[in-house]
C-alpha cells in the first residue's frame, strides 16, 4: 500500500486562508506561524519606523511593509512569505495581494520556536531569490546578522545589541540597536 500523499497547497489556497491566520507557503506546504512576542513587536516597530522615517526624510521610492504582508517571491512557484520587514524598491512588483518577487531587503526576528526557518530556509530562499540585504534579528542571543545577497558583493557580518548597524542598500542609514529601550522586556522574560 502506498503512503497518503499530503496535499500540495498553492499560491491561490494560500491567498484564500483568512487574514486572522498567520502562515506562510512553502514549496506547496503550508507552515502556521505562532503569535510573535512582545520583544519581537517591539523591534519590528522600532526598526520599521527607524526605515520609514528615514525614507520618507529622504524623498525615497522605497516602501516599508511590516508583518504580516505577503511575498511571492517567484510568479511561478508556490512560495509565499510573511517577512517581519519588506523594503520594495521597485513599485511594479507591489500589487493588491503584496509583493511579487523579491524585495530589497528583508528582516526577519528570530523566535525561539522558528530560529532555523530564519537562518536556513529562508536565508537560502531569499539568496536564491535575489534579496538583496538580509538581515536576522535574534532577541534571545542579542545579536544582528547582517547578510549582503547580491552575488559579486555577498557578505555576512555579525553586530550585537549594544552595535550600530549600517543598512547596505541605503547610502547613509545607521540603527543604533543599543538605543532600541528593551532592558525592561529582558527583565520581565
Amino acid at each position: 500500500m502506498a503512503p497518503a500523499q499530503e496535499k500540495y497547497y498553492t499560491a491561490e489556497d494560500y491567498y484564500n486562508i483568512p487574514e486572522d491566520i498567520r502562515a506562510e507557503l512553502i514549496n506547496g506546504e503550508i507552515v502556521y506561524m505562532a503569535a510573535p512576542s512582545r520583544i519581537h513587536q517591539e523591534i519590528l516597530m522600532e526598526l520599521s519606523t527607524l526605515i520609514n522615517n528615514y525614507i520618507k526624510t529622504k524623498k525615497g521610492s522605497c516602501k516599508v511593509y511590516p508583518a504580516p504582508f505577503s511575498v511571492q517571491l517567484w510568479k511561478n512557484k508556490d512560495i509565499v512569505i510573511e517577512p517581519d520587514i519588506s523594503v520594495i524598491c521597485d513599485k511594479n512588483k507591489l500589487n493588491k495581494r503584496g509583493c511579487l518577487g523579491a524585495p530589497d531587503w528583508i528582516i526577519e526576528i528570530v523566535s525561539p520556536s522558528n530560529s532555523a526557518h530564519d537562518y536556513i530556509d529562508k536565508l537560502s530562499l531569499y539568496t536564491k531569490a535575489s534579496v538583496r540585504e538580509y538581515w536576522i534579528v535574534d532577541p534571545q542571543n542579542q545579536n544582528i546578522h547582517v547578510y549582503n545577497l547580491e552575488p559579486d558583493k555577498f557578505s555576512v557580518k555579525v553586530y550585537t545589541f549594544h552595535d550600530t548597524v549600517k543598512a547596505g542598500i541605503c547610502e547613509d542609514l545607521l540603527i543604533d540597536f543599543a538605543a532600541f529601550d528593551l532592558d525592561d522586556l529582558y527583565e520581565n522574560v
